[in-house]
């Protein structure tokens, strides 16, 4: 089974710029998205449901802004909860059952816009730590799929001591990346590819930093110790983030 996480930046934008042909290309049994930033009946009809998929949505009450989906092929996604026990208006968490695998997709708040957004991803950590512990324990192959705004350490961000003071990278929020980790989630990305620069998930549109591969890694599949036993491998694919969205997609096999 192959599961990938994807934040498309718009799943309209992302649509004209060849988001199926980069999911038929990468082949996903499993597709978590994030800041999909429409409703369905804002889609194409033929991408509100594609032929040979379920589908669920979770968009935000505010149109044009964030919102989470899970895709799988076939049937059998069942939908289990939507958000972390309080409001989720903004459409950040959606958590789905296919087949023997359970999936979070998630979109962390991002600060950079100001104080007061970064005060409200300030609240979220804690409360999205304690609400994953129970899956982290469970029996169930689990992952948490998503845009996490939060470059865990060095190796993740091109530009590191620039960034010190800088949202997604702050000494708070790396050290509760960590401790997530700590607990017991596997991040496979950094697993496999060992303390090397990158690979990156998130380039900025300016400097030419997506063609120079200069960015973030933000986006993560976090696998608990039941996936973890049936993890065949996973990468980071470079192209669908160079092509459709500013984010490219993550993608792990399991052995499921």
């Amino acid at each position: 089974m192959r599961v990938a996480t994807w934040n498309v930046n718009g799943m309209r934008a992302a649509i004209r710029k060849g988001f199926e042909s980069h999911v038929a290309r990468v082949g996903p049994d499993v597709l978590l998205l994030q800041e999909v930033r429409a409703l369905p009946d804002q889609l194409p009809e033929n991408m509100r449901c594609p032929e040979g998929w379920s589908t669920i949505w979770h968009p935000a009450e505010k149109k044009g802004y964030s919102g989470t989906a899970v895709w799988t092929c076939g049937d059998g996604l069942k939908e289990e909860q939507r958000g972390i026990g309080s409001d989720d208006h903004e459409g950040r968490v959606v958590v789905a059952r296919a087949g023997k695998l359970r999936v979070v997709s998630v979109y962390l708040p991002s600060g950079s816009s100001g104080d007061h957004r970064q005060a409200i991803k300030d609240e979220w950590l804690p409360a999205f730590m304690d609400w994953a512990r129970p899956m982290l324990r469970s029996r169930i192959p689990t992952v948490l799929g998503g845009d996490f705004n939060i470059a865990h350490t060095e190796r993740d961000i091109f530009y590191a001591k620039s960034n010190q003071n800088t949202s997604g990278f702050l000494p708070h929020e790396r050290q509760w990346m960590g401790e997530l980790i700590d607990q017991g989630w596997r991040d496979v990305v950094r697993e496999k590819y060992g303390d090397v620069d990158g690979p990156y998930s998130w380039w900025s549109n300016r400097g030419q930093a997506r063609a120079k591969d200069r960015g973030w890694r933000i986006d993560y599949l976090l696998l608990n110790r039941a996936a973890h036993r049936v993890l065949k491998d996973c990468h980071i694919d470079r192209q669908s983030g160079l092509e459709v969205s500013d984010h490219a997609m993550v993608v792990a096999d399991l052995d499921l």
